[in-house]
Parts: structure tokens; C-alpha cells; sequence
């Protein structure tokens, strides 16, 4: 497949070589891949089919002209998984998790290094160097080794020892650098210029922006699986081969991803391929978010953040440079946002995720899912809304032993950012309650659903017992059979509802007493609201079940 390298400054063309990383024309570093988009659209829908689901049946669009199927560990083609708990609780049924932590080192950072190593391989590069605050450098390392590619990786002191020591299982050579991940790049990259070794550059190198399209690529395709096309518009309108989804929301640190994948987006939509892109939410951590920052203050340029102030050091890119004034124009063109979530809430999140849908995602991975029930919560995402949130990565940890002493070298840099560098450790995401005063539970629900979601929610506060009735008049059976201390009660219920059940509980000197949390998807009246009142603790509205009310209820009735 022909494709050319576009300079975005100036517009010069040139052929595709992994070793010039600027343009012949302006010396620009900031270019981009093009390719003949109207051939690809009528030849790779035929192709698709007898190809399998990986990053490299879109090769067409990728700039890798002669794969070596050998160094291929099985990148891309993971799962589109439906997050049917969580869209229960939060009032938001279509939302998916694009689970990246399937990939080979379990990071979607996986899709960078195998097309990058598998270009520089192609061009006989045979030593290269990387930056990283973890995933990138495990992710390189494993295709280095097996494209026999030396790599040097320069990351930061504040990397948790189990992404060093996974890089370093795979032989690379690691450097920790006693400074900020920004002051990392900048040893990296004078210890590449000095030693004339091909640097991985992020946003600016054009296979790790290409790889990234890849993603949006396969949501496409799955969600048409799942959901099937997009509908027509019109009449006149011809029906688009795949669906986009109405949002697409991940954590940033650099920004590199999601320049890739919306840029994949658009490139299906070129093609007709899809009808709309996405709008993208892109999500930082509090204490490292110069993007959010300027993006509230609708500043197409973001100021440093010479200190991070996060326990999340994968997301602690303090300078995210040019790369966040190109997602400004595009976020603004597809009508997305920027957010940032604190650390406690993204280490909640990680419970709840674990918890609701059994994806157990690192703590960068994580700031997404706190961010999708942010945007939720805020009615930025309405309830109608199609969302791919991509869960970035899981990290397996490498055991110290199998590495023995000397696996690590050291620069220590003076820098004001070490004043300020966050304490080991994390904050506890999901405080438990002690069910010593109520430790008997019972969910009456007519819906299974949302009996098995409060169960859940219950379970991951402390060890409950837990009863289920899914109508009144087992519920009145149920309550005073087994004594139970507390009751979550839905309100409408066929033949006998939960203000019938109320009636009956007060009538009854043994179930007078029993506290009551009344959940309900419906919009009560005033005079409902008011019947309620003196007979319930707490009314809860379904779709709120994940909220800090909800929980601070449960935990003020408990604790």
C-alpha cells in the first residue's frame, strides 16, 4: 500500500522513513501519514472478512509496508465488552469498556510497539531509545526484544518498581531518572542525540499515532456486531457499512492515543464507513492536568505543571507541548471535553469496576471510568448515549528475585519538582463499613437486575448477609423469617408496591422498627414524597446508585 508523510505546518509530502523525523521542507517534526482513502474504502470491506481480528487486518491504513509476521505477539483484536452493572447504576445502559488490558503486556500501548518496532526493524534499526512513565517502555520492550532491537528506557524514580522491573525482565536497559517524567524526555533525548540512536518522540513519531487508529477501527466494527449499523438518516441517505459511538472517553497523560484514534475516526468517516465521530472525553488526573486546565479556560495552549502533585505517576506528563493544541481543535471540532477527577476518585472507581464488572484495571485506566460517572452525574452524557470507555491497561507485576542486583542504573537530577513528589503508597478508594449494627439485608425488587446491583454495591461496603424478595408479599414473609436489620425497598412493584409493603411493615410490632432505603426509577409526586415521609431513612432514585449519597446513606445507616 503507497501512503505519503503530510508536514501539518507547511504541507510538503515526502516518502515514509522511520529515520527522518522532520520535514525536508520547514524542519517541522509535527507530520502525519495520508493514504489513498477512496481505494481502501472500496477494497479493505471485501478483504476484512477473510483476515483476522488484529491491529494488522487494517495493514492497508498502517505504515508498514512488508509485515514480518514473525514479530508479531497477537497485538489488537481485543474485546468490546458491554458494562451492563454499571450502566444499571448509572441510568446509562449502552455503555461499553474497549478492554486494552488483553493485549500482550496488557496495556494498549502494545499497538505502538508493534508498529513502530515493526517499521524500524523494516529500515534495519537495530538500537533505539524511549521515555516512560511505565506501560510504553514494558510494551517496547517486549517487541524489542523479540525483533532483537536494543532499547535503553529512561523512566522516572516515581515508577512503581513492577513496570521497571517488567521492563526490565525483557532485557532492556533501564535508567531511573530522579526527576519529573518531562525532565525524563529531556535526558533521553540527549543521551540519544550524543549516541545517534533513534528516539521514540510520542505524538510526533508517526507509527505511534497511526497504531492508535487501530482502536477506533475495531470499535466500529464491534459495535456494528453488537448494535448493528447506524440507521439512516434519511431516505436519501445510504446506510454507513459501520456505527460510531456517541462518545469515546479515555485518561490522557501525553495525548498521543487519542490523537490516533480520533484520527482513525475520521478516517472512517472519510470513507463512509461511518455517518459521525465521536465525541471524546479525555480525562486527567487532578494533580497532573495542564490540559484540563487550559481547556476551562478555553486556552488552545497549556501551561507546564512543573510539579505533579499525584499518586498516579503513569499520568504525570506535567507538558503535554503542541500535542495538546491539536486535541483543543479536534475536541472542539467533534464537541468533546476535558475533564480531571482526583486521585481518590479514580482508586474508587478501580473498586467499583472490579467490583460491578469483574475488570480489575490499573489506577491510569481507572480515571476514565471516574470520569465517565462524572460526565453522567453532570448530564454532559445523557442516558440515550452510546459509550466506549478503552479500560488502558492492567500491568502484571514482575517478581523482584527473578532479576538479582544491578538490573537499574541512576540519574539523579536537582529539580524543584522533587520537593513536592507524592508519598509511596495510595489512598484506600472505597472506604468498608462495619455491618455490626445491621448485618441482615434485604433487597426486595421485582427486577433481578437491580436485586443482583444492590447486592453487589452492598457487598463491597462490608460482609453482609443478604436476603432477596422480588414482590411484597414475600418480602413481609422474608423480613420476619429471618429478622432482617435493614430493607432496600422498589417502590413499584405488580400487585402489592412498596407503599403497600411500608403499610403492612408499621402494622407489624416485629417489622415496625426495621430502617428503610426506598429506591425507585420513578418521578414521585408531592403527595407520594410526602406519604414517605416518617417512614423511610433514605429515598434513592434508580441510576443514582453509584453516587456518594448513595453511599454515604448507606454507610451513616451502617457505620
Amino acid at each position: 500500500m503507497t501512503f505519503t508523510i503530510r508536514c501539518i505546518d507547511c504541507g510538503h509530502k515526502a516518502p515514509f522513513f522511520p529515520t527522518s523525523v522532520s520535514c525536508p521542507r520547514c524542519n517541522s517534526q509535527w507530520r502525519e501519514a495520508e493514504y489513498d482513502l477512496e481505494t481502501v474504502a472500496s477494497n479493505l470491506p471485501l478483504q476484512l472478512p477473510s483476515r483476522p481480528f488484529d491491529l494488522w487486518r487494517y495493514r492497508e491504513l498502517l505504515p508498514v509496508r512488508n509485515l514480518n509476521q514473525a514479530l508479531t505477539l497477537g497485538e489488537g483484536g481485543t474485546p468490546l465488552i458491554q458494562a451492563v452493572n454499571l450502566g444499571m447504576m448509572l441510568g446509562c445502559p449502552n455503555i461499553y469498556i474497549k478492554d486494552e488490558r488483553q493485549g500482550p503486556t496488557s496495556s494498549f500501548k502494545d499497538r505502538q510497539a508493534a508498529v513502530t518496532i515493526a517499521a524500524l526493524k523494516e529500515a534495519g534499526i537495530t538500537e533505539m531509545v524511549v521515555a516512560s512513565t511505565g506501560n510504553v517502555a514494558i510494551s517496547y520492550s517486549a517487541y524489542a526484544a523479540r525483533a532483537g532491537i536494543k532499547l535503553w528506557a529512561f523512566v522516572t524514580s516515581l515508577v512503581p518498581a513492577v513496570k521497571m522491573r517488567e521492563i526490565a525482565i525483557y532485557g532492556s536497559q533501564v535508567v531511573k531518572v530522579t526527576g519529573s517524567y518531562d525532565q525524563a524526555k529531556q535526558v533521553a533525548a540527549e543521551f540519544a542525540r550524543q549516541r545517534n540512536l533513534y528516539l521514540d518522540m510520542g505524538a510526533r513519531t508517526i507509527t505511534s499515532v497511526e497504531a492508535m487508529k487501530t482502536i477506533a477501527y475495531e470499535i466500529a466494527e464491534q459495535l456494528t456486531a453488537l448494535r448493528g449499523p447506524s440507521p439512516k438518516i434519511s431516505a436519501n441517505q445510504s446506510q454507513p457499512l459501520w456505527r460510531a459511538p456517541d462518545w469515546y472517553i479515555q485518561s490522557i497523560s501525553g495525548g498521543m492515543g487519542p490523537l490516533g484514534i480520533i484520527k482513525g475516526f475520521s478516517e472512517l468517516r472519510r470513507m463512509g464507513l461511518i455517518d459521525r465521530e465521536p465525541a471524546t472525553a479525555l480525562i486527567q488526573t487532578e494533580g497532573c492536568a495542564p490540559m484540563t486546565q487550559a481547556w476551562n479556560e478555553d486556552k488552545d495552549t497549556a501551561s507546564p505543571v512543573i510539579s505533579p502533585r499525584t499518586h498516579i505517576e503513569t499520568l504525570a506528563t506535567g507538558d503535554p507541548g503542541r500535542t495538546y493544541t491539536l486535541l483543543y481543535k479536534l475536541t472542539k471540532e467533534n464537541h468533546g471535553t476535558f475533564d480531571s477527577v482526583n486521585d481518590e476518585e479514580a482508586f474508587r472507581a478501580m473498586h467499583v469496576l472490579a467490583k460491578m464488572e469483574g475488570i480489575s484495571a490499573e489506577p491510569a485506566a481507572a480515571v476514565a471510568f471516574a470520569g465517565l460517572f462524572k460526565l453522567v452525574r453532570a448530564g454532559i452524557i445523557k442516558s440515550t448515549d452510546v459509550v466506549v470507555v478503552n479500560c488502558t491497561g492492567h500491568t502484571m507485576p514482575t517478581e523482584p528475585f527473578l532479576l538479582g542486583e544491578n538490573w537499574a542504573s541512576s540519574v539523579v537530577l536537582p529539580s524543584r519538582s522533587l520537593e513536592d513528589s507524592p508519598q509511596e503508597g495510595l489512598l484506600a478508594a472505597l472506604n468498608r463499613v462495619a455491618p455490626a449494627r445491621f448485618p441482615r439485608v434485604a433487597i426486595v425488587d421485582d427486577s433481578e437486575e437491580a436485586r443482583r446491583l444492590i447486592r453487589r454495591i452492598l457487598q463491597s461496603q462490608g460482609n453482609f448477609t443478604i436476603f432477596e424478595a422480588e414482590n411484597g408479599k414475600q418480602a413481609l414473609e422474608l423480613v420476619k423469617k429471618e429478622n432482617t436489620d435493614l430493607i432496600i425497598l422498589d417502590l413499584m412493584m405488580p400487585e402489592m408496591d412498596g407503599f403497600a409493603v411500608l403499610d403492612a411493615l408499621k402494622t407489624e410490632p416485629q417489622t415496625a422498627s426495621i430502617p428503610v432505603i426506598v429506591s425507585t426509577a420513578k418521578e414521585l409526586t408531592a403527595d407520594e414524597k410526602n406519604k414517605l415521609k416518617g417512614q423511610i431513612q433514605a429515598l434513592m432514585q434508580k441510576g443514582d446508585f453509584l453516587s456518594d449519597e448513595f453511599l454515604e446513606e448507606v454507610r451513616a445507616l451502617l457505620g
